[in-house]
């Protein structure tokens, strides 16, 4: 069996990449590292996987100790394993991502994240390991979930306008969104909830205030529903620098 030492010298590591929604503003959690490697630099929260712990469960484990986020949906990404990823040995981690309404959780960072703290997507600089290139694909990802699903709605409170909406959409696809068609072809789908309420306290004229029917939308599913949205015009910037 001497062959296969070395096949067994590697270890799991697991990343989260939590995406949240901020008054217009895409937004990725990031924990400052209190521990070497990469002490002092922001990362995503991960860390290793026990040997006697399966990698889903190492990555609700690990969000919650760094950042004291619980009981967040976590999707499998992908797995990225480059020989020297790693500067301690040979590590291959598996990425998660996860979206969630900001106002909802309140972030405790602890063990080695000396902080933890939401960074808007276009102002993330470098990044500890390889997590550039993991948030990246977490971020792309993302994009293409939101044009065929209405995971979009994950990220806005549960009584939100017309306007909102679209503000999420065109902060997701980087993508300037023609109001009018927009807005028809997302009523069209009769996956919102007219509140017959409007907003208050608010400067301008108040907009409706809608919610989104997910028992409807789940049935429509079942029924062969296809949830589409096209994009239409590029915006210049970048939410992920270079």
């Amino acid at each position: 069996m001497t062959e296969f030492n070395n096949f067994f010298k590697s270890a799991f590591s697991v990343d989260n990449v939590i995406f949240g929604f901020d008054e217009g503003d895409l937004k990725v959690l990031l924990i400052n590292r209190g521990a070497e490697p990469y002490k002092g630099m922001w990362a995503l929260p991960g860390d290793l996987v026990y040997p006697n712990e399966d990698l889903d469960s190492a990555a609700g484990r690990v969000l919650e100790e760094l950042t004291g986020l619980r009981d967040v949906y976590l999707e499998q990404v992908n797995a990225f394993g480059a020989v020297n990823r790693h500067p301690l040995g040979r590590v291959i981690t598996v990425a998660y991502y996860s979206l969630i309404k900001i106002s909802n959780y309140v972030v405790t960072p602890a063990s080695f994240a000396q902080q933890a703290k939401w960074h808007s997507l276009g102002e993330v600089n470098t990044l500890a390991f390889d997590h550039n290139e993991i948030l990246n694909a977490c971020y792309q990802r993302l994009k293409q979930r939101v044009r065929t699903r209405p995971v979009g709605f994950e990220l806005l409170p549960p009584k939100f306008t017309l306007t909102e909406l679209q503000h999420l959409y065109e902060a997701i696809l980087e993508t300037g969104l023609d109001k009018r068609n927009f807005r028809k072809k997302i009523l069209s789908m009769n996956l919102l909830v007219d509140l017959d309420e409007t907003q208050e306290g608010v400067a301008h004229r108040p907009a409706k205030l809608y919610q989104f029917a997910q028992e409807r939308y789940e049935k429509l599913v079942r029924e062969g529903f296809s949830f589409e949205l096209k994009e239409s015009k590029r915006k210049p910037s970048s939410p992920l620098p270079a």
